[in-house]
Formats: C-alpha cells, sequence, structure tokens
C-alpha cells in the first residue's frame, strides 16, 4: 500500500509538471511554447522563436500615430492580426523576409486592439503571442480649418491660415504637424496670433503664379490638457499674378501695380485727415472680400444702410476701397471719409474686376497706426517680429 500511494503521488506531480510547461503567451507580450512535449512522449526543450510586439501587451494609453509592429527572432511569422473593438482588423503588411508585420493605418482614438499573432521557429516549432492594448481616450477633440481652400488663386500677400474650434495649450506640437511646400524656395515663419489661430507668411510677398500645399497632420496630437486633433487637414492653392495697391493718402491717389510696375491711377477721396480716428490706417493689408454691394452702417458717425458698389474689404476694421459717387466733388481733391477708400463708380468698377482675393494693399501718410485688432495683420509685423510669435 505504501509503495502503491508513493507512485499515485509521483504521476500527480510529473502531471502538474506538463501543466505548466503548456502556456501561451507572458504578460508583457513575449511569446511561449503552444506545446508542452516531444513527438515520442517526452518532454522537450523550450522552442527557440520569440514573438514581441510593440505596444506590449496591457499597455494602456497608447498614441493613435504609433505604429504597431510584431517581431519575431528565430523564427518566421505565420499569422499577424490585431483587431480593433467589434473586431475590424488593423491593416498591416508583413515584411518579405517573415521577420516584421507593421500596420499601415492609424488607430482610433479610445480602443482596445487584441494580438493573434503565430510563428514557427528555425527547430520547427509553433510559438504564438495573444493579449491586448488600448489607445489614449481625449477628454476632448479639436477640430481645425484651414484657408485658403483647395483649388483657390488668390494674391501675393494671402497667408495660410490654421484656426480651432478650442484654444491650443502646445503650441510647439501644433507647429510640428504643419509643413508648406512650395514648386518654388520661400522663407516664412509661422506665428500664433491667438490661441486658437496660427498663420504662416513669407518674409516677402509670394513669389507670383507658383503652387503651394499645407498639411496639418493634427490627427492624434496632443494639443495639451487633454485635447488631442480630430482630423488632418489639407490644402492645395495657387498664387496669382502680383498685384499690389498703394495709397499715400495726401496723393489723393490710389496706384495699381504689376510686377512692380504702375498700370493704373485712380483718384480717391481718404480717412478724414483732421481727425485721427477717421484716418485710412497706414500699414499693409490684403483684400478680403469682394463684394459687389455692401451695406455701411456706423452709428458713431450717424450713418445706416448706406449702400455702395464694388466694394473690397482690406481690414475687418471697417476700410474698404469701394464707389463712393455721391462723394465725387472730394475724389481727387479731398480726404473726408470714414476711413474707407472712395472711388468714382466706373473706376471702382474697374478696379473691383482686377482685384483678387489676397492682393496686398500698402496705407502709407495718415497719422493712424495699423489696427492690431483686425483679423489679418500679418503684413503689419516686422519679419523679426512675426518670427518671435511662433512657438518657443
Amino acid at each position: 500500500m505504501i509503495e502503491r500511494r508513493m507512485v499515485f503521488k509521483a504521476a500527480l506531480a510529473a502531471g502538474a509538471a506538463l501543466v505548466a510547461a503548456a502556456c501561451s503567451s507572458s504578460n508583457d507580450g513575449t511569446a511561449l511554447p503552444t506545446g508542452a512535449a516531444n513527438a515520442d512522449g517526452q518532454g522537450g526543450a523550450q522552442p527557440v522563436a520569440k514573438i514581441t510586439a510593440e505596444p506590449a501587451v496591457n499597455t494602456k494609453d497608447v498614441s493613435v500615430l504609433k505604429p504597431v509592429v510584431i517581431k519575431v527572432a528565430d523564427g518566421k511569422l505565420t499569422e499577424c492580426k490585431v483587431t480593433a473593438d467589434g473586431g475590424k482588423a488593423v491593416k498591416g503588411d508583413t515584411a518579405p523576409d517573415g521577420l516584421t508585420w507593421t500596420s499601415s493605418e492609424p488607430l482610433g482614438y479610445g480602443k482596445t486592439y487584441t494580438y493573434a499573432a503565430k510563428a514557427t521557429g528555425t527547430d520547427g516549432k509553433p510559438v504564438e503571442l495573444t493579449g491586448t492594448f488600448t489607445t489614449v481616450a481625449p477628454a476632448k477633440q479639436v477640430r481645425a480649418t484651414l484657408n485658403p481652400a483647395d483649388n483657390q488663386t488668390v494674391g501675393v500677400a494671402m497667408p495660410i491660415s490654421v484656426k480651432f474650434a478650442s484654444p491650443v495649450k502646445d503650441r510647439a506640437a501644433v507647429e510640428k504637424a504643419l509643413t508648406v511646400k512650395t514648386d518654388k524656395d520661400v522663407e516664412g515663419a509661422w506665428g500664433w496670433l491667438s490661441d486658437s489661430q496660427v498663420d504662416y507668411r513669407p518674409k516677402e510677398y509670394w513669389p507670383q503664379n507658383i503652387t503651394v500645399n499645407v498639411e496639418a497632420k493634427l490627427y492624434g496630437v496632443d494639443l495639451g490638457g487633454g485635447a488631442y486633433g480630430k482630423a488632418d487637414v489639407t490644402t492645395k492653392f495657387k498664387i496669382g499674378r502680383n498685384q499690389v495697391v498703394k495709397v499715400n493718402t495726401p496723393d489723393h491717389q490710389m496706384r495699381v501695380y504689376r510686377n512692380g510696375a504702375q498700370v493704373k491711377s485712380y483718384p480717391c477721396a481718404n480717412g478724414l485727415d483732421a481727425d485721427v480716428d477717421r484716418n485710412t490706417p497706414n500699414g499693409t493689408y490684403i483684400i478680403m472680400t469682394k463684394e459687389p454691394t455692401a451695406v455701411f452702417d456706423n452709428a458713431r458717425y450717424g450713418y445706416t444702410n448706406v449702400n455702395k458698389k464694388w466694394a473690397c474689404r482690406f481690414s475687418n476694421h471697417g476700410e474698404y476701397i469701394h464707389e463712393n459717387q455721391d462723394n465725387a466733388a472730394n475724389i481727387g481733391k479731398t480726404n473726408n471719409s470714414h476711413g474707407c477708400v472712395n472711388l468714382l463708380e466706373a473706376d471702382a468698377k474697374d478696379y473691383f474686376d482686377s482685384a483678387m482675393i489676397g492682393d496686398p494693399v500698402e496705407i502709407t501718410g495718415s497719422k493712424l497706426g495699423p489696427p492690431m485688432a483686425s483679423d489679418v495683420k500679418d503684413w503689419n509685423y516686422s519679419w523679426s517680429a512675426w518670427k518671435s510669435l511662433g512657438a518657443k
């Protein structure tokens, strides 16, 4: 009886050893053997193949931009699958040598992904990797817009503007995600005009007739404070001919230049000289809108619902180039407007037809400085001051 009991206990111990050897993966994502014994029934050595993954099994808050990479040492991958919640497989490819599988698409926010990878070692033994990891779940996803829009043709002073739906804390992270490519070398820089707007302008006006490609690869970018970029945005637009408007307010003339040569000169009336608040402000602006008819209201100066034709807005401070036939007696002679550049109707129409969004408008000669509260004030910074607006 004693001998029989001892044999029975020994058999139990051997069975426990067999169970312990039959495991599939470890908590750190390293694959372990799927078999426990050789064909002859005797225990064999551990398989030589080893599967590893990045991110490792059980990793949390994984970046959605980080590629998933599965590797095997001393073997070849035979199956690689990474699936998201709901069973959708992540796209990816196995290298020709069978040693690496790499994902080829971004991951989703706040998702759990499951590994199912298998390999055969150089010793002919199979191994596998299983387990999960989870991606970062943003407190907020922030959408961005990009201007100019695709396929537009704009003037040589047009800035590139990225606007966010809510303030950004990590400006440097955003700038790293932004690229500007042109078919001619252009020196330019990004400058933050507010916590939710960053613009790009060249040092000098854009070269004419070039193509500009902009990528804002913001999806997955940590904007700070728990906010992440919602989506990538891109645009491709063209710079048109070089046309610049110059107004020296005491001259009562609006001059139009093409490629540096004057092509037009229109008599004009500018902001009232005697009242600095009514001066047409000095500075460099851009044509922001073209409106065949516009309605002007200014309760401070006692006028409402004043209709004018061929209006080109060049500042959100309230300045336009527009027709004012009612002021014909002063046009070319006296500055008496409330800040706008008044033209005769025929001249206003002629200029309107030639104007393009993004054309520069350079004002000199008045006592009023540029209104820095305007939405488009990029060109009223010196180049060194503009560069200082970039991320620190």
